[in-house]
């Protein structure tokens, strides 16, 4: 009696738990279930925690709520100009209404590869292998809108379809990569050329530019040589003029001198003859003068010299009498204001210095050994020196001046 009873517990507890069981439904986060009831679609499950009527409700499908993403395999496309491609395809989606999902179409998925192959089949076929492969944006927006509004009612929302290839036959690979190499070379090739012209014309300006400098440099030197020579040459003219006017200045001081010592010294006729014959010799010392004569009346020629000059002293010898008064000439700077400069000999004062310096060490007397003698107390050395005699300036010796033009 008490197993039966254990058994009986045992079999109500077990259906119990059953009962339970079979009323509760979990789901989890972005799913939903579809129920029905004794075969007929009752309600969608959302999801968290959900009873059920046991052993009469009963899931039909989970359905995945979240966007999926569909790969779809190459499918061939025939082109316009009637050449087959191979096109990739992936598309976006998500189920927004699950009744409709497991209602309204038995495998949804398939219904969007089939729809997405037979919508590209009939957008790429009206289009060209070129316009195929530069419109890929065009082709997504189209077939989108078209598997959007299709997949409606299927409770699906397309959100995005990519081409993902697109692949032409070989051959046409091959052309397309040969007229790509074409293409690239030709435009290396215009580069290349551009780059060579660019160079030429840079060369060119750049040589353009060397030889303006060139020439230009050309005529400076040319003008500052010019401009040299021409100041060199005014120059050498100013010396050599300056140094005619100095000489010719001289000789008239050198003759003035001798004239002035001939008629400071009162000369006698006696004197100027002895004076013209000893002149003589001078005058015959010329390679060419073989034979030299005498004139005969030299002796009246000196006489009526010096009765022009000269006056008849006591003894009745004519003396020169100069006069008392000299007429004072003048300095050759003093001629012409514009022959001032010629005459400016007046030393740099570095210079001066520098000759006084010198000239003060050349001075400096140095004993010597044979002027100096270590002599007794009282002794005098063998050659003291001489005190300069009566009348002699030191200033005047030509060795004691301190004007730095004294030679």
């Amino acid at each position: 009696m008490d197993a039966v009873a254990i058994i009986i517990v045992a079999v109500i507890v077990i259906f119990v738990l059953t009962i339970v069981v079979k009323s509760i439904l979990v789901i989890p986060q972005a799913q939903s279930a579809v129920i029905e009831r004794l075969g007929k679609f009752t309600k969608v499950a959302e999801p968290g925690l959900n009873f059920l009527a046991p052993f009469v409700d009963r899931v039909r499908a989970r359905i995945d709520l979240r966007e999926q993403v569909v790969s779809f395999p190459p499918q061939p496309v025939i082109t316009q100009d009637n050449l087959t491609v191979s096109i990739d395809t992936v598309v976006y989606f998500q189920v927004t209404d699950s009744r409709a999902a497991v209602y309204e179409i038995s495998n949804y998925i398939v219904g969007v590869e089939q729809l997405a192959t037979t919508t590209l089949r009939n957008l790429v076929g009206g289009m060209s292998l070129e316009d195929t492969l530069t419109s890929r944006d065009e082709i997504n927006n189209q077939l989108r809108g078209v598997l959007d509004e299709a997949t409606g009612r299927w409770g699906i929302r397309v959100a995005r379809v990519e081409l993902k290839a697109i692949d032409p036959p070989p051959s046409i690979q091959d052309s397309m990569e040969k007229q790509m190499r074409a293409d690239r070379e030709k435009r290396a090739m215009i580069l290349t050329a551009e780059g060579q012209r660019e160079a030429a014309i840079k060369t060119a300006e750049g040589q353009k530019q060397s030889q303006i400098l060139s020439a230009e440099g050309a005529k400076q030197a040319a003008i500052l040589a010019a401009e040299a020579e021409r100041q060199s040459r005014i120059l050498r003219a100013q010396g050599e003029r300056a140094a005619r006017y100095l000489q010719a200045q001289g000789q008239a001081k050198a003759i003035e001198k001798v004239f002035t010592a001939i008629k400071a010294g009162k000369p006698t006729p006696e004197v100027l003859a002895y004076q013209y014959l000893q002149t003589l010799p001078q005058m015959a010392q010329g390679d060419a003068n073989k034979v030299w004569m005498i004139p005969t009346d030299f002796g009246k020629a000196l006489e009526g010299f010096a009765k022009m000059l000269g006056a008849p002293g006591d003894d009745g010898v004519f003396r020169y009498e100069p006069p008392v008064e000299d007429v004072p000439l003048s300095r050759p700077e003093q001629d012409d204001e514009e022959i001032k400069d010629w005459f400016d000999t007046a030393p740099d004062p570095h210079v001066a210095e520098a000759v006084r310096a010198a000239e003060a060490v050349a001075r400096k007397e140095v004993p010597s050994p044979l002027q100096v003698r270590p002599t007794p107390a009282g002794r005098q050395p063998l050659n003291p020196p001489q005190p300069p005699g009566p009348g002699v300036d030191l200033a005047d010796s030509p060795e004691l001046s301190d004007d730095p033009r004294n030679p």
